[in-house]
């Protein structure tokens, strides 16, 4: 979408909104990187690897709007079914799985900025997906060789709104440690929470979600004059009425995690994404019209249409989301770092642009990020 013009008005004056600090320098991201695993399936692979047989359950894969997903299934037993997986396994694959993509996906976003491990002063990993002490960036910092004194944050639990949750950490720790880098990683080996019981409630997660992880890399400071946009301002919105709407609890029958996600979910975040995306756009000059970049979470088919219909945003506006829909799944916290990427990839952003960064996800929560190219 283009941003439009209005003579009538004062040009929009954005000022960053870091720890409540006017005249600081606002960090800007000046790289993104990710990763997924190596085995790739169709939605049409991934029914008759399971043997689904019942036509709802087959339904929910193949009208997903998703046509593969990277996946480490279960191993493959003698008469061709897939083994059922103990909760140990899970967590095996979780942390297994999770640090191979959480390594290539931050050596992409080094890459991508033009960095080597060695500068790396703050490291912020993300998952929902299993629960590790330590946890991921402690273990990355001696996968990678990292510093030792490289600062540190793990976010456990939050959901597919958690990349901007953490977003906002990082965002504040760059801002105040001028010129040292800060990365974050969304790391989420779904396949490490799937149960396989033909129900209704575990075949919708199963339909939907994929592994991968996502990377990048902020700073406050000199970016050599690349397009590096800037990371003004942050909006949040907790929507407490819906808060079992989407959960990871345990299921006492198969005596594991297992994700649920209500039918209204996509309907909850559409009514609410007007006012998080106000708040979002209060006091800087701008309207929804001004923006010239959407990353929106990947959530599904539903929640794209809703939160289009009610921004009043085209298929064009969200084209890198239903990209990564279509190619990945659902990537969980990881997403909207998939669709930024392609929209650098794209190259039409443009100096003075504005984007805005959206995710959603369990409390029922909505998260937003102001961006200025």
């Amino acid at each position: 979408m283009t941003p439009t013009v209005l003579p009538e008005r004062a040009a929009p004056v954005v000022r960053a909104d870091i720890g409540g600090e006017r005249g600081r320098t606002a960090p800007r991201i000046v790289g993104v990187g990710v990763a997924t695993p190596p085995s790739s399936y169709t939605q049409h692979e991934l029914v008759d690897l399971f043997r689904v047989r019942d036509p709802r359950i087959r339904s929910l894969f193949l009208n997903s709007a998703i046509e593969r997903r990277s996946l480490r299934l279960p191993p493959e037993l003698p008469d061709g079914t897939r083994r059922v997986e103990t909760q140990g396994e899970l967590l095996r694959k979780h942390r297994d799985s999770g640090l191979d993509m959480g390594r290539r996906a931050l050596l992409a976003c080094l890459e991508r900025a033009g960095a080597v491990p060695d500068d790396v002063r703050y490291l912020c990993c993300v998952t929902t997906t299993g629960f590790l002490t330590p946890g991921f960036s402690a273990l990355l910092i001696k996968d990678l060789g990292l510093r030792p004194d490289t600062g540190r944050l793990d976010v456990v639990g939050m959901g597919c709104n958690a990349g901007l949750n953490a977003l906002n950490a990082v965002t504040s720790w760059a801002g105040a440690h001028p010129d040292e880098l800060a990365l974050m990683v969304c790391i989420e080996a779904c396949s490490a929470a799937y149960v396989f019981d033909g129900t209704m409630r575990t075949s919708v997660v199963n339909s939907l979600f994929g592994d991968g992880a996502g990377a990048v890399a902020l700073v406050a400071g000199d970016t050599g004059g690349a397009l590096a946009p800037e990371v003004l301002k942050f909006a949040s919105r907790i929507i407490p009425e819906a808060i079992d709407a989407m959960r990871y609890d345990w299921d006492d029958e198969h005596a594991k995690f297992s994700f649920f996600l209500d039918r209204d979910v996509p309907y909850v975040v559409g009514a609410n994404a007007g006012a998080v995306v106000a708040e979002l756009l209060a006091g800087t000059g701008l309207r929804t019209d001004d923006i010239a970049h959407w990353v929106v979470h990947s959530g599904g088919k539903k929640v794209i249409d809703s939160v289009m219909v009610n921004l009043g945003l085209t298929r064009h506006d969200v084209r890198h989301t239903t990209g990564v829909l279509r190619d990945h799944g659902n990537l969980s916290s990881g997403s909207f770092l998939f669709s930024y990427a392609r929209l650098l990839d794209e190259t039409s952003a443009g100096p003075g642009d504005h984007g805005v960064l959206m995710t959603m996800g369990p409390g029922s929560t909505i998260e937003t990020a102001l961006l200025r190219f």
